[in-house]
């Protein structure tokens, strides 16, 4: 039986649209991902995965998967009360009321530590601390990016750029009584989260690849010189944080990283598909349904306009994925109201028939369904509630 076939019987009986994870495909990613991480830890980016449920399920699938990146002051609290402990916010918070709810959280036993890349981060991080008669644990965030000419390769993100501003930041810390630091991170966003083999761009295809070895040489050179200033400085920390889905491969060869984030690389969408080192399973994904048949090989269907982040790019439009040969039609796309697809295979199509996407990113699928439903061997076997699904929302 095709996957189609096989996903077509199974979720016959649920109401389109709606989402859902294939968990032996999921399995199949989380063994991968272990596989690949030459010893390192494991943390969670939970923007990739926003749900309770699914999370629990991955951080229980190997010891090596340890801890979660948040992305919000919000949304830590809301696993900290959910269970869930060591959590790293991955982006500065700088609303007072939120880190004095983070300091009250702390004060009743939870782990989270908070990101800085500046100064003014840690006197605000440090005032809060004092006024709440409560140590704060930190991360300080390096930037990962290279420049190439006029080129910034790379996010704009952290301001330290270099080692020497990264030391200034970590020597602060140890100058208080109040803070404590934690670990060091980075994110080559431009090796994790970029793809270097889309189809039809093979010059830029180069270009990327050239530029990527380029980044890793550069990363790998600046996080073992912090770590050298640290040691040098009899500064120890408990983590340095690294890389990301697509960076795994050279992130966890470095010996000063102890820990790489890894998200999209269990859901594996479209996106991910672009990559030359790897390749994952589509274990996440959503079903619309056909309502019309304006022309032959044309099906309309209901919804389906679920468009990625990012700078602005036909990779980011969620991609036709069963039945195989399904393709959005160029001039519409995938629209808030109807899809139009076109169709040339073998598969006999009818109206009320589902047709099965893949989201160009990872989490961003969650913030439109409240449940994903869960499929096994060809079979529903329950469902995952998402942040939405809680009714809540975090960015």
């Amino acid at each position: 039986m095709s996957r189609y076939h096989q996903y077509q019987k199974a979720f016959a009986d649920i109401p389109k649209p709606f989402a859902y994870i294939d968990l032996d495909l999921l399995d199949q990613n989380m063994a991968e991902i272990v596989a690949r991480s030459n010893g390192k830890r494991i943390r969670i980016a939970s923007k990739s995965i926003r749900s309770v449920p699914m999370l629990r399920r991955i951080l229980n699938y190997h010891p090596m998967l340890q801890g979660i990146m948040c992305f919000t002051a919000s949304e830590a609290l809301f696993l900290w009360e959910n269970g869930f402990d060591d959590l790293l916010l991955g982006y500065p918070v700088v609303d007072k009321s939120l880190l004095l709810s983070i300091t009250q959280a702390v004060q009743q036993g939870a782990q989270i530590t908070l990101m800085v890349d500046s100064l003014e981060h840690v006197c605000l991080i440090e005032e809060v601390a004092r006024e709440m008669d409560t140590p704060l644990l930190l991360c300080v965030d390096m930037d990962a990016s290279v420049p190439f000419f006029s080129l910034h390769f790379g996010v704009y993100r952290s301001p330290l750029h270099m080692v020497e501003e990264v030391m200034q930041v970590v020597e602060r810390i140890a100058t208080s009584s109040w803070l404590v630091l934690d670990g060091i991170m980075s994110y080559e966003a431009q090796i994790a989260g970029v793809g270097d083999n889309m189809p039809g761009q093979s010059i830029k295809n180069g270009f990327i690849s050239y530029l990527k070895k380029r980044s890793i040489r550069s990363i790998r050179e600046k996080r073992a010189r912090v770590y050298n200033e640290l040691q040098r400085h009899n500064i120890s920390i408990r983590f340095c944080n690294g890389g990301g889905t697509g960076s795994m491969t050279s992130t966890c060869q470095e010996d000063a990283v102890t820990e790489v984030t890894v998200g999209s690389g269990f859901y594996a969408p479209a996106l991910f598909d672009y990559y030359r080192e790897f390749r994952l399973q589509p274990a996440a994904g959503f079903a619309i349904e056909i309502v019309r048949k304006p022309k032959p090989n044309i099906y309309t269907c209901s919804g389906g306009g679920y468009v990625a982040s990012g700078s602005i790019g036909k990779e980011k439009l969620p991609a036709p994925y069963l039945p195989p040969k399904a393709k959005l039609l160029s001039l519409e796309g995938a629209g808030e109201v109807q899809t139009p697809v076109r169709y040339t295979g073998e598969q006999e199509l009818s109206i009320g028939d589902p047709i099965f996407f893949r989201h160009s990113k990872a989490g961003e699928l969650c913030e439109r369904f409240p449940a994903l439903h869960l499929l096994r061997e060809g079979k529903i076997v329950g469902e995952a509630m998402t942040y939405r699904g809680e009714g809540r929302c975090f960015l």
